[in-house]
């Protein structure tokens, strides 16, 4: 089974592309969306108790928690010790069971895939990215968000540029929908045929 590791910069179209990967039948375990099951789950005493005043009714308030972190940014490596190790027990699971299901290609949508070691978990990196010019207006279009804030995501993040270095395969999603669904069937095609190739030296 080949797993995939997606990243991308805030605004990149990451989740767009992890849908393309889903529309062309290859499982996606979203790290955000596990993420955000946590914070209404295991993750939430833990973080209770780290970050005071962040737990309303029950469940982690990201709005509050936010705030928390914008003060004080050094907090992000005590949440990421509560959240990331709860991430990757879920991430162990999906692969059993799509390694059960006889799954030959699965995708990891991770955000921070190389600022959290992630990389070492996959076996082939997507990166998905466009101009910058474009990154920004799309994401100080998103409500509640400015530069501010914008700039303090990407000073968490690892650079573009440093993120298509190390890729094994880049999603331009510059240039519309259309162009990048062809882009992933594209690297889907390169990987089925490893995945052949690699049958047919071990039947042999």
């Amino acid at each position: 089974m080949i797993v995939i590791g997606l990243t991308g910069s805030i605004g990149m179209g990451k989740t767009t592309t992890a849908e393309l990967f889903a529309a062309e039948g290859v499982p996606v375990h979203d790290a955000d969306r596990t993420v955000h099951e946590l914070y209404r789950g295991e993750a939430v005493e833990a973080i209770g108790a780290a970050f005071p005043g962040t737990v309303v009714e029950g469940q982690v308030d990201r709005t509050k928690l936010s705030e928390n972190l914008a003060k004080n940014p050094a907090n992000f490596s005590r949440l990421e010790a509560i959240v990331h190790p709860l991430v990757q027990k879920r991430e162990r699971a999906f692969l059993d069971e799509q390694r059960g299901a006889g799954q030959p290609i699965v995708l990891f949508d991770i955000p921070l895939l190389f600022e959290t070691g992630a990389e070492n978990r996959v076996d082939e990196i997507v990166v998905a990215s466009c101009a910058p010019d474009i990154q920004r207006r799309r994401v100080l279009a998103r409500p509640g968000m400015t530069p501010d804030k914008l700039d303090l995501i990407l000073s968490r993040q690892t650079p573009d540029a440093e993120k298509r270095a190390r890729a094994d395969f880049i999603v331009d999603t510059g240039r519309g929908i259309d162009d990048a669904r062809r882009q992933v069937r594209s690297i889907l095609a390169t990987l089925r045929a490893r995945n052949f190739e690699a049958g047919k030296t071990d039947n042999a």
